[in-house]
């Protein structure tokens, strides 16, 4: 008898929701647009390297998409490219000492409790 009643109850809640869904008035939807219009200057490095993406196979063998990959690679691994700050260096690791005659033998590990 519970399970009939449970049953009724969820094909009712499914029926209201149904109903509920199917009366909402669908809204168009927005395209994302900005505010602000784009005015920044085109990099025509950044367009030749699209135009060599779309080419796909044939890419590599295209004279002016190896100059722009070239120049691509300048503006990147060039030394001056590099940023003026650096990341602070690491700490030095710090070495066992050197009075020790053999190296350190590890220690053995044991199963965690309860698993036995």
């Amino acid at each position: 008898m519970l399970a009939r009643l449970g049953a009724v109850v969820f094909v009712a809640v499914a029926i209201t929701a149904t109903a509920i869904e199917m009366s909402r008035k669908e809204e168009p939807t927005e395209s994302w647009t900005t505010s602000r219009p784009n005015t920044a200057p085109s990099d025509p490095l950044r367009d030749e390297l699209f135009r060599c993406q779309a080419l796909g196979e044939a890419g590599p063998r295209d004279a002016a998409c190896l100059r722009a990959w070239a120049e691509n690679r300048n503006r990147f691994l060039a030394p001056g490219a590099r940023p003026a700050k650096r990341l602070p260096d690491a700490p030095p690791v710090p070495h066992p000492p050197s009075d020790a005659a053999s190296p350190a033998q590890p220690a053995p590990v044991s199963p965690p409790a309860g698993t036995r």
